[in-house]
């Protein structure tokens, strides 16, 4: 098959490898459609993966084209989306169902073989049937929108609540669309580029609730815009300090911030901020992954209910789809940051 294979940090190579072998419990997936996903940037050309060779690229769906010994022969020609987290089912959050926080766990396309080929091996309980009216695209996206339900839900906002969104990248975007869809009313989007305004635009952030970071300060914008109230929910989908400090000025008293994005670099906190969480009792949360269990109450299947009626629009963050053949153009676009883009997907089925 054709592959994209990860030889070391820097020597990623588009070339022949084995259709990997059906183990038992496992199905072979043909890939329809991948995402790249930011953490496949420097894991292809500044850190490394834990092992090479690798086949990178955890966000995808295809089609069960064969079953394994020991799995339901139901699944041969479904279409699936794919949890690319392979839990342990022995350390203590497994056994509470909290799989995205398994302490031995193992990983499609960073840890075991990935998407980023024409075909992959992937266990049977990782896999989730795609309802009739959604896509393979919409379905190669389902993990980082399962990753934006999940940090909403943590925080639980109400719909008549002030919300803020700073960075507006994949799971920048998907946080905003989810919020909205979900009847949050007063949602306000941070980005510092004209690109990212329009996007935020065309998945319905008004004009009026986009802020402009390259020439405005967020939190004093917020402050404004909420009548000096601040901001009853913030949503940190970058990952730097100057975001935090942003999110703890322009919070109202008793507000959440909920930390997404992954650290850009250390994080430091300073005296006067951490008396701002004290006297205004503000709560910071964390959040990783997404609740996979196979119950209809998980992250992953509220997302497919979402999907299946419509109510949201993923496919208005792809801003390139290629082939297998030319994908690689997709890493280098964003590695050298040479053009706009939000999600590259590669597509089996142009």
């Amino acid at each position: 098959m054709k592959a994209y294979v990860l030889h070391g940090i820097g020597d990623y190579r588009f070339e022949e490898a084995e259709v990997p072998s059906v183990e038992s419990g496992t199905v072979l997936v043909r890939v329809k459609a991948a995402g790249i996903c930011g953490s496949d940037i420097p894991r292809a050309y500044r850190t490394g993966a834990y092992s090479h060779p690798l086949i990178i690229g955890h966000e995808f769906a295809g089609e069960v084209v064969k079953t394994g010994e020991g799995v339901n022969k139901g699944w041969l020609h479904k279409r699936v989306g794919i949890f690319p987290l392979i839990p342990c089912m022995k350390c203590p959050q497994c056994q509470k169902k909290q799989y995205e926080m398994c302490s031995n766990y193992n990983y499609l396309g960073s840890r075991t073989n990935g998407a980023f080929a024409e075909y992959v091996r992937v266990p049977e309980w990782n896999l989730i049937e795609l309802p009739e009216l959604v896509t393979m695209e919409q379905a190669a996206m389902l993990e980082p929108m399962a990753v934006a339900v999940h940090a909403i839900r943590r925080v639980q906002p109400h719909s008549e609540e002030q919300i803020a969104v700073c960075g507006l990248g994949t799971i920048g975007l998907f946080v905003v669309m989810f919020l909205l869809e979900m009847g949050c009313q007063n949602v306000y989007a941070a980005g510092n580029k004209d690109f990212q305004k329009s996007m935020a635009e065309n998945i319905g952030i008004k004009k009026e609730n986009f802020c402009d970071i390259r020439d405005q300060d967020f939190s004093n914008w917020l402050l404004n815009r909420t009548g000096g109230a601040g901001a009853d929910v913030f949503f940190d989908c970058v990952g730097k300090n100057e975001v935090i400090k942003q999110g703890i000025l322009g919070l109202a008293p008793k507000g959440k911030m909920m930390l997404v994005g992954n650290p850009a670099s250390d994080m430091e906190l300073e005296k006067n901020l951490y008396w701002k969480i004290l006297r205004r009792q503000l709560q910071l949360f964390g959040t990783w992954n997404s609740s996979f269990t196979h119950e209809k109450t998980d992250d992953w299947n509220y997302v497919l209910e979402s999907l299946q009626q419509q109510r949201i629009k993923p496919e208005k963050v792809i801003t390139h789809r290629m082939d297998i053949e030319s994908f690689m153009d997709g890493f280098e676009i964003m590695r050298d940051k040479r053009e706009d883009y939000i999600k590259i997907m590669m597509t089996n089925e142009l």
